[in-house]
Parts: C-alpha cells; sequence; structure tokens
C-alpha cells in the first residue's frame, strides 16, 4: 500500500460508516466459515454475535450457545464477511426521493437492490445533490433498515459535458447542473460537498457526449483540484475514465480508483498497467455493464464480443499485476440486480474465487480505511455477514446465493422459506 492510501486509509479510520438501529444477538451454527479470503474453510463452525460484533469462532462443539440466543442453522451453508457494492447509484424512482418516500418503500427498494444480494455497505458513485446524504440520514435514524452508505454526492462534469445519458434524467428532475469550468470553482464545490458529510469525490475524466468528440475531457487542472480538496481532508477520489486520455487525466490527478474499465478503446499494454500499480489505482471492473447496455441497445455480437474481451483483458492484466480490485456493479444506472453475471465474467476474466472474495470483503475495507472494523470474520469486528446457500469455492456464482444478510448482527434480509 503507498504512502497515501495509508493517509487515507488513517483518516478515515475515525469516520464511521451509519450505525445499525439496534445491534443484536445471534448464533449460526453448524456452518462453513471462510474468514477472510486467504483463510482456510472452518467446517461445523458456530458464530457468535453479541451487541452487533463478532463475540466467538470455533468449532460448534467447543462454542456454547447461550440460552435464549436466536439461533440461524448453517447446515450446509457459507458464512462470509459482508459485502461491499463499491460502484452504485441511488436513482431508481424511490431512491432518488429520499427525503419523501416512505421509509417502507425506501427500505424495499434497498433490500431488492443491495442486502437481498448480500451488501451491507454501499459506495454511491454519483447522485443528485444532497440526496443519498438524506437517505443515509434516515437509515442512521432507525427509520429503516439498509446497508451502510458512502457517497460522493454530485459528480464533477467538463464543462459542456454533462454525459448524453443524464441529460434526461437532470432535466426531468429539475437537478442543477453538475458541470464545472474552473478549477477554483470545482475546489470550492469539492470543499462545501465533503463539509456537508461527502465521502469522496468522481470526477468525470472523460465525459461521453456523442457528436463529434464523443468523449469530453475534464482539463486535468480541474481534476487535480477535486482530487487534492479530497485528499486534504482524507477522503479518496473516483475518475469515471472512458478513454486512454481520461485514465490520463486521472493518473495526472492523483485519483485512488478508476470507476471503470475502458472497454471500448482496446486492450491495456504493460506500461500502462505498471503506472497504475505504481500509483495505487484500484479498479471497479463493472463488467455487466457493458454486457447489459450492449444487449439492451441490440448490438452486433462481434461489438458485444469486443467489449467484453477488453474489460475482460484490462481485469485480468491488472489483477495479475496485483493491481486492488474492487466489486461494482453500477446498479441503478443499470436496472440489472442480480449478481450472477458480474461474477461469471469476472470468471472469464480469470480471477479465482478468492480473488472475488476480496474484492467483495477485503480489499474495500483496506482501501476506504474500514478495515479495522469489518471486511473479515473476527471477534471484536462489526458482525456484517452473509450466509451463502452455495460455495462460492465450487462455483463462483455462488456468491449470489444469499440466505441471509446481516449488518451489526441484524438480520436485513432471510431468504423466504
Amino acid at each position: 500500500m503507498s504512502i497515501r492510501s495509508i493517509l487515507l486509509a488513517l483518516c478515515l479510520c475515525g469516520a464511521q460508516i451509519a450505525a445499525v438501529a439496534v445491534a443484536a444477538d445471534l448464533a449460526i451454527v453448524g456452518v462453513r466459515v471462510y474468514a477472510a479470503p486467504d483463510a482456510e474453510a472452518r467446517d461445523d463452525a458456530t458464530v457468535l454475535v453479541r451487541d452487533g460484533r463478532i463475540h466467538a469462532v470455533g468449532a460448534a462443539a467447543e462454542i456454547q450457545v447461550p440460552h435464549g440466543m436466536e439461533r440461524i442453522d448453517g447446515a450446509g451453508k457459507v458464512l462470509v464477511a459482508g459485502f461491499w457494492n463499491s460502484h452504485v447509484h441511488l436513482l431508481s424512482p424511490v431512491l432518488a426521493d429520499a427525503a419523501a418516500r416512505s421509509a417502507d418503500e425506501l427500505a424495499q427498494a434497498l433490500q431488492d437492490a443491495f442486502t437481498r444480494w448480500g451488501f451491507t455497505t454501499v459506495f454511491d458513485l454519483a447522485g443528485l445533490p444532497g440526496n443519498t446524504a438524506a437517505l443515509r440520514r434516515r437509515v442512521e435514524a432507525g427509520e429503516l433498515e439498509g446497508p451502510a452508505i458512502l457517497h460522493v454526492d454530485a459528480p464533477f462534469y467538463p464543462q459542456d459535458g454533462t454525459p448524453i445519458y443524464a441529460r434526461e434524467f437532470y432535466r426531468q428532475r429539475g437537478a442543477p447542473s453538475a458541470e464545472v469550468a474552473t478549477a477554483e470553482e470545482a475546489r470550492a464545490r469539492a470543499r462545501r460537498q465533503i463539509a456537508d458529510g461527502a465521502d469522496g469525490v468522481k470526477v468525470f475524466a472523460g465525459a461521453i457526449v456523442g457528436g463529434p468528440v464523443p468523449v469530453l475531457p475534464l482539463d486535468v487542472d480541474i481534476a487535480r483540484a477535486v482530487v487534492e480538496e479530497a485528499h486534504a481532508a482524507g477522503k479518496p477520489a473516483f475518475a469515471h475514465p472512458s478513454d486512454p486520455r481520461g485514465i490520463e487525466i486521472a493518473l495526472a490527478a492523483g485519483v485512488d480508483v478508476l470507476a471503470h474499465t475502458t472497454a471500448a478503446t482496446g486492450p491495456w499494454g504493460d506500461d500502462l498497467v505498471r503506472r497504475l500499480r505504481e500509483a495505487d489505482v484500484a479498479l471497479v471492473p463493472t463488467l455487466t455493464l457493458f454486457d447489459h447496455e450492449l444487449r439492451k441497445e441490440q448490438a452486433p455480437a462481434a461489438v458485444l464480443q469486443r467489449f467484453l474481451d477488453n474489460a475482460t483483458q484490462q481485469v485480468r492484466v491488472y489483477a495479475a499485476a496485483g493491481g486492488t480490485l474492487l466489486f461494482g456493479t453500477d446498479v441503478d444506472f443499470i436496472p440489472q440486480v442480480d449478481t450472477r453475471r458480474e461474477f461469471e465474467l469476472l470468471a472469464l476474466a480469470g480471477l479465482d474465487w478468492r480473488q472475488v472474495l476480496a474484492s467483495l470483503t477485503t480489499a474495500p475495507a483496506r482501501r476506504f480505511g474500514q478495515d479495522a472494523r469489518t471486511g473479515r470474520i473476527a471477534p471484536g469486528l462489526q458482525a456484517d455477514l452473509v450466509l451463502l446457500d452455495a460455495d462460492p469455492a465450487t462455483d463462483v456464482t455462488g456468491f449470489a446465493e444469499v440466505h441471509a444478510t446481516i449488518r451489526g448482527g441484524r438480520i436485513l434480509y432471510r431468504k423466504p422459506d
């Protein structure tokens, strides 16, 4: 980990992600446990949770479950740490109206999109100003159950660079422009958003605008100003690159995470991979995004294959070089909530189940400064857990076979009988 990442983690460790409304006590008994991506399986184990934290992990024969404690039968199931989705958008009709919608509506929408699929923490990478903060406040206040929510608030687009796919949404919502014309303007807004509670920033280093210049680059001085404000506050900076020029802007600005691959523009070479690794930039593959959007547009099979080949090659070479990968689906930009396809595509990119588990748990917890409290199954850590009906070591899509999602000891989702 680079010095910059260590500093970011130290700054973020003091920040508290949304607290679970009511901590709970429970025991998961007779379960196979993968305590971390590099840990061996522990069979017929019991995990005790007290006051929302993991109290004990051990052989079922050695741990006595207190009388009256809720028991979950883990026979034939697998227990892993709670999942992070490091690229979401809270833009569905319900979630984009967080202040006005009923608690029941919001809770159901959060379950359908996130906790049903094992996500105990999500990072919203661009939304309507103030909306995600309002939703997080309602979760924190105990009005409704949901995952822990981090967000970047409004993104930073180039002047005249609102992406072509976002223009109608902004118009319908009457949302203010997220475009910035100068470094001073960008710096001031970044400082304001962070002061208002944003957990990071996102720059559109390359905005897809269509027309003669399909991708509009963000001025590097503007990108650098935004990133500097984030780092001064100990917050991570994300970049939407779109193309190689966008990656160059992201690198020059010092961003921490690329929110996508650049699937439209060919394979990544050794030099680019080396530079990204040296800069300690993490990558969110979002492979389902390209698969979904091209199929929706009924793109020719050859075009779809080219995009997927490029995207999976970029993930493959970056993982092989030791680059950090963070799981993300771009859900609510695309409506596909089922995570199976993303796991299939990550396997196609050459990732084994342990690498996928790391992208879901330890890697984001470490990258965002939360590894002292979540990301693994160990005594003293927050009881963010996912109980699976299938073993991902046998088939990586087993990560989508969620039986129960537990955050801080509280069951947010349980598969119907």
